[in-house]
């Protein structure tokens, strides 16, 4: 029988499996980026249905308990995330700063 965190778990992974569908049909992700993120949504769901899967990783890693082994893997992808994030928008701003300062530029001329 599903307890309530399953539950939850296969519910979370089933909208966020249908918002990056919609995504993907605005034309948001590209093909690479919706199966990378279906991959993590499907994976999210089986593992919140079968918890048990992770017992054969969870020991040879150091991992004490499946939970534990959860949110190392969690708040590593959050990094690498929030990393990705930072690097692109540093990126953006400076691409903006460029523009603006050739327009300066040409409008002072």
């Amino acid at each position: 029988m599903a307890t309530g965190v399953q539950i939850a778990g296969v519910l979370f992974g089933a909208f966020m499996l249908y918002y990056t569908f919609l995504n993907y049909k605005r034309k948001q992700f590209t093909t690479t980026e919706f199966t990378f993120w279906i991959i993590v949504w499907i994976s999210f769901a089986s593992i919140a249905i079968y918890p048990s899967a992770l017992d054969l990783i969870a020991p040879k890693i150091g991992a004490y308990r499946n939970l534990d082994l959860i949110t190392l893997a969690g708040l590593m992808f959050l990094s690498v995330s929030v990393f990705y994030t930072y690097t692109l928008t540093r990126k953006n701003q400076k691409q903006l700063e460029t523009v603006v300062r050739e327009l300066a530029i040409r409008k002072k001329k």
